[in-house]
């Protein structure tokens, strides 16, 4: 299905912020910023590892977000990715990328978007061969 996949990882994020280093924080916010772009969530599921660190997916009906952080290092890595299945959905997953960034300040970031699905892609259905 034709889409959008943002990657991005963070680096010098704020070492001591709850996002990086509480489930239920970093979870909340997420849910937000999903939720004021327009996306529908249809599941999450968050995990609080110890020391520290935190690993997150929010399902949506568009695709999904994934994010992790290692809090030690100020690193964060997130992917959102929508479809474009009945709606164009791309100003929506920018909204959740920026919004992410702005609240987890990175020093450094590096990012990509990749187009998915795009017809230029899709190869011909393979020749079926009779055999025997």
């Amino acid at each position: 299905m034709y889409g959008i996949h943002l990657l991005g990882e963070w680096y010098g994020c704020p070492a001591n912020e709850p996002l990086l280093t509480q489930a239920d924080a970093l979870r909340t916010l997420c849910r937000r910023v999903v939720e004021d772009a327009g996306l529908t969530i249809v599941g999450e599921r968050f995990h609080q590892f110890e020391p520290q660190g935190v690993t997150g997916t929010v399902l949506l009906a568009e695709s999904h977000l994934a994010i992790h952080t290692w809090p030690e290092s100020g690193f964060v890595t997130l992917d959102v990715y929508v479809c474009n299945y009945t709606t164009d959905n791309t100003l929506k997953a920018e909204r959740v990328f920026k919004a992410l960034e702005a609240a987890l300040k990175p020093a450094r970031k590096r990012s990509q978007a990749i187009r998915r699905g795009s017809l230029d892609m899709i190869e011909d259905e393979p020749r079926r061969v009779a055999v025997g």
